[in-house]
């Protein structure tokens, strides 16, 4: 007899950082296609081998492609600021495959002309990752209504919702936060 041929997903993963992981880590979660966000601090090599806090995203690419989790980052974070906090908080996305490094260059270079000024944000090299602590992972599904969330991540939730609303999970939404959607 013939056996079942098991499928299995195969997840790509890919690191962002930018501005806070409670934020960055909010953002992600609330996509179709992504299957995990860990939040911490992520290092690179050379002149960026220092920790900086980032997210590190494992998401399906059949159900949502790099360019669509690239500019919703760009857009979630001062990727255009090159200010006094960018050592705590680089803007960066970390590639894990030269394939993504390539990528991810041509993304930002293309999505380059919807911004007025130049995106800073850097395509680095993975190197290292450092988790938060357990009391501040899913931050925002923990404390929705803690006034760090209130101004800072539900803008960002709801400029997504408006811009990607097809990449939005709204179960995901709903579980973490119904009055947000």
């Amino acid at each position: 007899m013939g056996r079942k041929k098991e499928i299995t997903m195969e997840l790509t993963k890919i690191g962002f950082g930018g501005g806070c992981h409670w934020c960055t880590e909010a953002v992600f979660q609330t996509l179709k296609g992504v299957s995990q966000v860990n939040q911490g601090w992520v290092a690179s090599i050379n002149e960026n081998n220092t920790f900086s806090e980032a997210v590190i995203v494992q998401f399906d690419d059949r159900k949502i492609d790099l360019k669509t989790l690239i500019e919703i980052h760009l857009l979630t974070h001062k990727s255009t600021s090159n200010h006094s906090m960018r050592n705590k908080y680089r803007s960066a996305v970390y590639y894990f495959s030269n394939h993504q490094k390539e990528e991810s260059a041509h993304i930002i270079k293309v999505l380059q002309s919807n911004f007025e000024n130049k995106i800073i944000t850097k395509v680095l090299e993975f190197k290292n990752f450092k988790p938060s602590s357990e009391e501040f992972q899913n931050y925002y599904e923990s404390n929705p209504e803690k006034p760090f969330c209130k101004t800072h991540i539900h803008p960002k939730l709801k400029l997504i919702m408006q811009k990607f609303s097809k990449n939005i999970d709204q179960r995901k939404v709903n579980h973490i936060n119904p009055t947000i959607s």
